[in-house]
């Protein structure tokens, strides 16, 4: 078991998306998609200028790993059983237009859909293979929750990149500790830091795109 840290520059509610009862990391983070298994927990902690002020030794979410899928299996498995995580640009809910499931595998070269991404992030987004599904998760989004002093370790210094192996020292210690937080797991505890800002931002896919890039550079 791994524990995967990074900073999340920006929280819109895409990726990672924690709606519809599962948290998925499908957009963004390419290295992580890759490499995270089953039973590996990912953690998203604050940025230095995040809407909320420095927010760097905050949770802003947590997802054990407990399914790994390849982007063509997950837009199957959306299909199926998760539709709405399909985007719908159109879709008066917040939720809906913030569908991670964005390549349709239909043809042989998938298609794009309408999302939060555009041709920009194709290759990024495809380089990461895999889709990461968790049903055990915490998400604080703009209610982020603060580290206790013993894991502070496991903050990214760096807004690019994440750290894991490093972080092996302090896996049991985060799980016990995120475990036994007084939060449910599987609830969204606060809402996307973005969510306003984005709700009104009539150019919202290409800043979105622009800022994803920006991130997995």
């Amino acid at each position: 078991m791994k524990l995967y840290s990074y900073t999340l520059r920006y929280d819109s509610g895409s990726a990672p998306n924690p709606y519809w009862g599962i948290c998925t990391l499908v957009l963004c983070k390419p290295a992580i998609r890759l490499a995270a298994e089953v039973d590996d927990w990912i953690v998203g902690l604050g940025s230095v200028n995040s809407p909320l002020g420095d927010i760097s030794d905050h949770v802003v979410y947590a997802m054990k790993v407990t399914s790994k899928l390849t982007l063509e299996e997950y837009d199957q498995f959306c299909k199926t059983f998760l539709p709405k995580k399909l985007p719908d640009w159109g879709n008066r809910d917040y939720r809906r237009r913030m569908g991670d499931c964005a390549y349709n595998y239909s043809s042989p070269i998938p298609k794009m859909r309408t999302s939060v991404h555009n041709e920009d992030n194709r290759e990024r987004d495809l380089s990461g293979k895999y889709a990461l599904l968790s049903k055990q998760f915490y998400y604080f989004g703009n209610k982020p929750v603060k580290l206790p002093d013993e894991l502070r370790p496991i903050m990214h210094a760096s807004p690019q990149g994440h750290k894991s192996d490093s972080n092996e020292p302090y896996v049991e210690t985060f799980v016990k500790w995120i475990e036994g937080l007084d939060y449910p797991p599987n609830k969204i505890i606060g809402e996307p830091q973005l969510k306003e800002e984005y709700s009104h931002e009539k150019e919202l896919q290409a800043r979105c795109s622009a800022q994803d890039l920006e991130e997995d550079e």
